[in-house]
């Protein structure tokens, strides 16, 4: 089973995204298009799925000449500015980099109640909370559809604000105004999960953005509406999706704020000199099941670890600056980039494991059921283990104690620039550094550089209940 406080359940949907497109702000990742003609100003839909990654920072993720429709301020609100000024900001902030949230701003200013000419739906909620509150006048024309300014996703025009995460089912229609449902529905559990919009009438200007064609992701599949991209690769094109949400690093479990997070939240960068136990955690925490994950470590220093923290002691420890994460179960870089050593901290104990350098593709697969834990560079485990028959685990029940672990990464006395990249599945070049590898687990679900042990899983919200 999974755990995790900020970890939104999908949920089981009968229609399946099997994409997302990833935008990385380092990148300058956005797509561009300036229309042919006008659409209609009055009236339109705007409809798309997100996944934070980047927090704190003003992101806008939809922007015409002189409207921003939607984005992110740096104190984590939602705006939306429409018709020449600032329309709504939410009181309520946005800081959940562990899920998917559906965005849908309906706009219709013939509508003779004033306060129904602008809607902002969240997750199928409209918002009614507003620090700014402004309504068009009755058939007011929005600054949209100009014939010589682009309308540029995920980006400001004429400045930076990039978003950082990721998107998907990225919807416009022309002349519709409707409500979430068309785009999304509640399942059984009451979980908040996409529908096919393919049916939908996006008119003239209107466009659907999917991501499927990893060589063309600004591809309209409504129309030919399509949309040019900048920064963005065909590596960009991962598996997490609003249908299947994937672990990824969550920048709110650290102590130490001043980590960036990048590629998605699957990049973090130790990007300050920090000493006595710094580190960072996933977004998913297991507490029953057989789990597997990779990571590319890029650079490194002295003392950085890999591996396992219990879940409350990392919950426990975020924000707070707190170094008692020495309670884990790692593998340890002890001399600057030869040496690897086992680290046992729930013993008080370190021995050695065996030898790699920097540069190199690390394997974790945590066995909860039978309290195991297995760690391997470049496809051989430590220790002659063999996860799949249960055999030679670098940790054992003596040392695996805790209920719940989390994936994290630690710095004893690190400098700047130890980096650690992440594949939970559902990136297996690590943000283009090495083709994919093509290997998924037992479900048929995730992309890894190496063979997933026998009976396995990914880190995503498609395998709950199937260990």
């Amino acid at each position: 089973m999974f755990s995790s406080e900020l970890w939104n359940k999908s949920g089981v949907s009968t229609y399946s995204i099997d994409q997302s497109i990833r935008f990385n702000p380092a990148d300058s990742a956005y797509m561009h298009k300036t229309f042919s003609g006008a659409g209609n100003k009055k009236t339109f839909t705007i409809s798309l799925w997100l996944k934070r990654g980047l927090l704190g920072s003003r992101q806008d993720f939809w922007s015409y000449a002189q409207d921003v429709p939607l984005l992110f301020q740096a104190d984590d609100t939602l705006k939306v500015a429409l018709f020449g000024v600032v329309s709504l900001v939410t009181n309520r902030v946005f800081r959940d980099p562990s899920a998917w949230m559906h965005i849908c701003l309906t706009v219709d200013s013939s509508q003779a109640v004033a306060s129904d000419r602008i809607k902002l739906n969240i997750n199928g909620q409209r918002e009614t909370s507003f620090s700014t509150e402004n309504y068009p006048s009755l058939n007011a024309d929005a600054n949209v559809w100009t014939s010589t300014t682009e309308l540029q996703l995920f980006k400001i025009i004429g400045g930076t604000n990039y978003f950082g995460g990721y998107g998907a089912e990225i919807v416009l229609l022309d002349g519709t105004a409707t409500n979430p449902s068309s785009f999304a529905e509640e399942n059984d559990n009451g979980i908040w999960i996409p529908k096919d919009v393919s049916d939908l009438t996006f008119g003239t200007n209107g466009f659907w953005i999917d991501g499927r064609d990893s060589s063309d992701l600004g591809d309209d599949e409504a129309g030919s509406n399509d949309f040019t991209t900048s920064g963005l690769a065909a590596h960009d094109q991962v598996s997490d999706s609003p249908t299947n949400n994937f672990a990824v690093f969550n920048p709110l479990l650290t102590n130490n704020s001043v980590f960036e997070y990048t590629e998605g939240s699957l990049k973090m960068d130790f990007n300050t000199n920090a000493s006595w136990d710094h580190a960072g955690g996933g977004s998913i925490s297991m507490d029953s099941g057989k789990w597997y994950w990779e990571a590319y470590w890029t650079t490194g220093d002295s003392y950085s670890m890999f591996g396992i923290l219990p879940t409350e002691l990392l919950h426990m420890c975020a924000g707070s600056g707190s170094n008692v994460y020495q309670s884990g179960n790692f593998i340890q870089n002890r001399s600057g980039g030869s040496i690897i050593d086992l680290y046992r901290q729930v013993q008080g104990s370190t021995t050695t494991a065996g030898d790699f350098q920097v540069t190199n593709y690390l394997q974790f697969a945590l066995d909860m059921d039978n309290k195991k834990f297995w760690c391997g560079v470049n496809g051989t485990y430590f220790s002659s283990g063999n996860p799949a028959t249960g055999a030679n685990a670098l940790f054992t029940s003596t040392d695996v104690v805790s209920d719940s672990y989390t994936p994290a990464f630690l710095g004893y006395d690190i400098s700047a620039d130890t980096i650690i990249q992440l594949n939970f599945g559902q990136d297996s070049t690590f943000a283009g550094v090495v083709s994919a590898g093509g290997n998924t687990d037992a479900n048929g679900i995730g992309n890894f550089k190496y063979a997933v042990p026998s009976g396995f899983l990914a880190l995503c919200t498609k395998n709950l209940g199937a260990e």
